[in-house]
């Protein structure tokens, strides 16, 4: 009966269009949770694992193959709900950029980070400042297979997958929700820093401090690249070269509080 084709249209119209309305919801319900979870979740998690004594107890190797699975499986979820949701790749950072514009970028950010570092590690040593928890000192690498590890597997990781979680999916969605670019960069560095909670109050300020700094490429350049760039050397410097110090450091607070 030819006169039903046009009834029979409209209601497959009307069908697709409440599926893909259920599927939109679902994917910005499972953007949403993943978020919470990212601000609210992964800092427990940090905590949790400051006191962990089988943490503690763990080869520096295994620690650095199990904090670079967590983060490698934490930024697939974050890929997935990403692929699911609205945002655009570009809106996340995934922009053309000039090599040149990007290296004196990621420059500027590594310079002013090591000088922000530097200031601290003499704050501690000074005894002005806290000096850095026994997680961080199990991190900081010691023989040279344990930089060539540092180097080649922790520092990309981080560069790679927080720059995606924190710069790029979270302060884009954040800049989304409140309509704004300054509260969403406040709010995403002091979600990055929260993750950091196993390094201690300082450890938590101090990552905070260079989320705002990470995070300025992204607002003024719309790239996510020169924050990569420079978040994998500023780790590198941090652990191979200024490693040393913050050992040293710990070393000297022990020494005058005995």
């Amino acid at each position: 009966m030819p006169w039903r084709a046009p009834a029979m249209k409209r209601e497959w119209y009307f069908q697709q269009r409440v599926r893909n309305r259920q599927g939109t919801m679902l994917a910005n319900a499972l953007l949403a949770a993943f978020l919470v979870f990212l601000v609210a979740g992964v800092p427990v998690l940090s905590a949790s694992s400051a006191g962990d004594t089988q943490v503690r107890q763990m080869p520096r190797l295994a620690l650095y193959l199990s904090a670079a699975v967590s983060q490698w499986v934490l930024a697939a979820l974050g890929l997935f709900v990403f692929w699911l949701g609205p945002l655009s790749a570009s809106s996340l950072g995934f922009r053309n950029l000039a090599p040149l514009t990007a290296l004196a970028w990621a420059g500027a950010v590594v310079l002013l980070s090591v000088a922000g570092i530097r200031l601290g590690l003499f704050l501690q040593g000074r005894g002005w400042w806290p000096a850095e928890t026994e997680l961080v000192r199990l991190l900081v690498p010691e023989t040279r297979r344990e930089k060539a590890w540092a180097v080649l597997l922790l520092c990309p990781t981080a560069a790679l997958c927080e720059e995606f979680l924190y710069r790029g999916l979270l302060l884009a969605q954040l800049s989304h929700w409140l309509r704004s670019a300054e509260w969403a960069w406040v709010f995403s560095s002091l979600a990055f820093g929260l993750a950091h909670f196993y390094q201690g109050w300082n450890g938590i300020l101090r990552a905070s401090l260079l989320g705002l700094l990470l995070a300025f490429p992204v607002i003024h350049l719309g790239c996510l690249y020169p924050s990569m760039l420079a978040h994998g050397f500023i780790d590198a410097v941090a652990l191979v070269w200024l490693g040393p110090k913050i050992l040293e450091n710990r070393e000297q607070g022990r020494g005058t509080r005995e």
